[in-house]
């Protein structure tokens, strides 16, 4: 199978809506820092950054149907952690990559995960991380 194929047959309407529901929290948290900092930065951190993870998920798939060197699978997972999860989302499905390894699927959906709670949380003006501070304050001392 190559990247040429039928390689859109992963990516149905429910992947769409899927992802949509998945950006809603983080974009509109981040939507609610354009006063500090600039929008182009706000935007394009991560659009760069889910562009980088499609393209090396894109080079993974490609290695591994040629035999070549692969891209560590950490470098995928800290590139989502860094933002990239959206184009590892699309990736994913596009190429059907990493779909079928259950290690590394509960990995990436825990990063999307630390995503949407670091989104509520800072919309919450990061009671959530203070609440946690206070606790693990109460366990140490």
């Amino acid at each position: 199978m190559g990247l040429r194929g039928p390689p859109r047959a992963g990516l149905t309407g429910s992947s769409f809506l899927v992802l949509g529901i998945l950006l809603a929290l983080p974009g509109y948290a981040l939507s609610r820092w354009a006063g500090v900092i600039d929008w182009r930065v706000l935007v394009g951190a991560p659009v760069a950054m889910s562009a980088f993870a499609f393209l090396a998920y894109r080079s993974d798939k490609l290695r591994a149907t040629t035999g070549g060197w692969r891209v560590p699978e950490v470098t995928l997972q800290v590139t989502a952690l860094l933002g990239g999860w959206p184009g590892a989302f699309l990736a994913q499905r596009i190429y059907r990559h990493k779909t079928a390894k259950a290690s590394f699927l509960a990995v990436y959906w825990i990063i999307v995960a630390v995503h949407q709670y670091l989104a509520l949380d800072s919309l919450l003006a990061w009671r959530l991380a203070r609440a946690a501070a206070l606790l693990v304050r109460s366990w140490l001392g």
